[in-house]
């Protein structure tokens, strides 16, 4: 076993170069590939190396940053350089090493600022597991952030990326330090903050000082790159949100065979604050996706299915589950599945996790009240019925199909809101 354990601490040798030119006709984007100086985490030795390894520790992987080029193709001007996010972090900005980052740990943080640029209102915090976000919450203050990001999927974000977008204090970190994370990624620590995160020696401590001019991203397109079998690639240009206020929602209407079909009940202040975070949220959740986000947090994220009805039952699943995790925790200070195992062995009340199940059933997960996310347009209503069954009170869709008017005569007869974005915010 312990030898299965060492290929996880690898650091591998890559043969990539150190400058990577790309020609696009008669431009060219130049990139330079980051290393770091990093103590080794057993022998002290100062070592130079990128990227520890890529997915898995037998993948040779290398980080770039755009250093010279100015892109202009058609009516887009692509992002330019020296706006460098995690692809421009240095050595000072590694706090803590931990492991050395890999290829999954960057991409985490990477996938966390996409998330928060629209979210830099107010303290937010977002987990991030395999590219995916795990809770996203606002909160009063980064703490409460950090807290109600945490507890709406606590299982998930074990070995997850936080980031935080405004500065680390030691409220948070205390929290933070009492469970297992593999990044924390903020603009600023404040003083003691790095000693006690510092506590796990493993953790990958981060700075993005840019956290706060993350706004100017939003409008800013860069080169998304394919890469397929055959060693071909596909390029296109990175999405735009177009959603930044309620006033850009879209009215959800419809005709189908003459006749006019339109939301009854229109959104109130409180589903568009609901709407514009769950939105924000979908922007960084692998297609095909739905999500469920209520009073500024996500309460069922659900992730990367072939079907739409599929993927909002499955949120539906995670919700429940999460929710009765949370409540079990809060009250016996265990998981649930920890505490249902030790029930059935006779350590623990039954009667009590049964009180957790119907509480759970109660508040349905959580989702009674709850605004519906997704990235792309029901083609039937059975997808959005799967959220009307748990209560939910409005939907954001694109809107567009065929059956539109079937997914408004739905929403009607419960008595939910819906509005349109008129664009698809797949991600793949």
């Amino acid at each position: 076993m312990s030898d299965l354990k060492k290929m996880y601490r690898t650091i591998m040798d890559d043969a990539f170069p150190d400058e990577m030119t790309i020609q696009f006709g008669d431009q060219a984007l130049l990139y330079r590939k980051r290393a770091w100086k990093i103590p080794d985490e057993k022998t002290g030795e100062v070592i130079e190396k990128g990227l520890r390894y890529g997915e898995n520790p037998d993948q040779q992987a290398a980080l770039y940053e755009l250093v010279s080029g100015n892109l202009v193709l058609g009516d887009c001007a692509f992002i330019t350089p020296g706006n460098g996010l995690v692809s421009s972090i240095t050595e000072a900005d590694m706090i803590q090493a931990g492991k050395h980052p890999g290829k999954t740990n960057l991409t985490d943080l990477d996938n966390a600022l996409n998330i928060l640029k629209f979210l830099s209102g107010r303290p937010a915090a977002t987990i991030m597991k395999h590219n995916n976000p795990c809770g996203v919450a606002y909160g009063a203050t980064v703490a409460g952030a950090y807290e109600r990001a945490n507890m709406a999927d606590r299982i998930a974000a074990f070995g997850g990326c936080l980031v935080v977008n405004r500065a680390m204090d030691r409220a948070t970190a205390e929290m933070v330090s009492g469970n297992y994370l593999e990044v924390v990624g903020a603009p600023e620590f404040e003083e003691g903050v790095v000693d006690i995160l510092a506590r796990r020696k493993n953790l990958r401590i981060v700075r993005i000082g840019k956290i706060h001019e993350l706004e100017k991203y939003r409008s800013s397109r860069f080169v998304d790159f394919k890469s397929l079998i055959d060693g071909g690639i596909i390029v296109q240009q990175s999405p735009l949100n177009r959603i930044r206020t309620k006033e850009d929602f879209l009215p959800a209407k419809a005709t189908y065979k003459g006749r006019e079909y339109s939301i009854e009940r229109q959104p109130t202040d409180r589903d568009y604050e609901d709407m514009l975070f769950g939105w924000s949220v979908e922007q960084g959740v692998t297609s095909n996706s739905v999500i469920y986000v209520k009073d500024g947090v996500t309460v069922g994220i659900g992730t990367g299915e072939q079907d739409r009805v599929g993927v909002a039952e499955i949120a539906v699943f995670k919700a429940y589950t999460k929710y009765a995790d949370a409540l079990c925790f809060k009250k016996y200070g265990a998981p649930y599945k920890t505490f249902e195992l030790e029930a059935s062995q006779g350590k623990r009340d039954v009667a009590a996790l049964r009180e957790i199940d119907e509480e759970t059933k109660e508040a349905k997960g959580g989702l009674l009240g709850s605004t519906m996310v997704s990235d792309a347009f029901f083609p039937f209503r059975d997808g959005v019925d799967v959220g009307i069954k748990e209560g939910i009170a409005a939907v954001v869709q694109p809107g567009g199909s065929e059956r539109d008017f079937e997914v408004i005569e739905a929403c009607n007869e419960a008595k939910v809101t819906m509005v349109f974005t008129g664009q698809r915010a797949f991600k793949h």
